[in-house]
């Protein structure tokens, strides 16, 4: 619920309040009858100036000015509301166009669908890295978006308008983290018919789903509950392997990480052993496998094991070096 929706219950509340309080007031005060009582009261909260209908004593009349100034207050409030509706509105409409304008301008970039627990935790990853466009249509989800100024498109994920206003066309990944797998399976089948190229990641709850998910285009599928359980496990038997597979994660107070490097046809990397590239004794990464073109993996590398050109490097080392190191990859500098 809304917050506008919230000030709009509150204000029928009030209004409910006044008027049986009102009616009341008079019929114990006055000894009204109902008709009469209500009369009263929906003139003096309307303030409408009728003479008065019942006839007041004291107690009435102070009774009557307290109602009159309640049903002021109770107008100025709905008034400050349809202000607040109106304002909101229109930022909304200058909002909405300016975020628009910057989605059409995006290339290569992310569509995360689901804002929810996962959702967040997997933007607060990503974002730092490349531009992100969640969907959402959770109306407090879309508030949060807004507060935060993440660009975001309101509506539902699994259908094509949808994903073609988030830039499905020139997006390079799509993450679907959706809280139903019949929902994530809608996505991603939506999703490789619009762009056969993108990358896709989802997310699964329940046992068996994966296969579906592989089955309908997906490039990789995460069971959160089964990767936890793992994990957990993992931290009782293997300790130390857990820790040392931690350092790659931002949340870990280490400047290490593991990192994809990919080698360019330019790179002066193209054509050397991983000896003769120097990579460990001048950068002090530790290259952990080779991926070929080929989709061949080669773990734990030889120094004898030639780099070819579109090899894509599984890399372990500081932050700073690992940047290097793609940059040399890229062609951009040479070792």
């Amino acid at each position: 619920m809304s917050s506008t929706q919230r000030k709009i219950i509150l204000g029928l509340l009030f209004l409910s309040i006044l008027v049986f309080g009102g009616t009341a007031g008079y019929m114990i005060i006055e000894g009204a009858s109902f008709l009469d009582a209500l009369f009263m009261t929906v003139i003096t909260l309307t303030t409408i100036g009728y003479s008065e209908h019942v006839p007041l004593s004291k107690t009435g009349m102070v009774f009557t000015m307290i109602l009159a100034i309640s049903g002021v207050g109770f107008f100025f409030y709905i008034f400050s509301i349809i202000g607040d509706i109106i304002a909101t509105s229109t930022l909304e409409i200058f909002s909405g166009k300016r975020m628009e304008g910057q989605i059409a301008k995006l290339k290569d970039h992310c569509i995360l669908c689901g804002f929810g627990r996962v959702g967040k935790h997997v933007y607060e990853f990503l974002s730092p890295e490349l531009p992100v466009v969640v969907i959402e249509k959770d109306p407090e989800k879309i508030e949060e978006l807004q507060s935060k100024n993440i660009l975001h498109i309101q509506g539902d994920a699994t259908l094509e308008e949808t994903l073609l206003k988030a830039g499905i066309e020139r997006a390079k990944y799509l993450v679907a983290t959706l809280g139903e797998d019949a929902l994530n399976l809608y996505v991603v089948i939506t999703a490789r018919s619009l762009n056969p190229d993108i990358y896709i990641v989802s997310r699964a709850n329940e046992h068996g789903v994966e296969k579906k998910l592989y089955q309908v285009g997906a490039n990789r599928v995460f069971s959160i509950y089964h990767t936890g359980a793992r994990k957990i496990a993992l931290s009782v038997l293997k300790p130390n392997v857990v820790d040392f597979i931690d350092v790659a994660y931002p949340e870990v107070l280490s400047d290490l990480e593991i990192e994809e490097v990919k080698v360019s046809e330019t790179s002066s990397l193209v054509g050397k052993t991983i000896e003769q590239s120097q990579i460990r004794p001048k950068l002090n990464v530790v290259i952990l496998a080779i991926r070929r073109k080929t989709g061949e993996m080669l773990f734990n590398p030889g120094p004898s094991t030639l780099i070819q050109d579109g090899d894509i490097l599984i890399v372990f080392g500081e932050r700073r070096k690992l940047d290097l190191l793609s940059d040399v990859a890229g062609g951009k500098l040479t070792m």
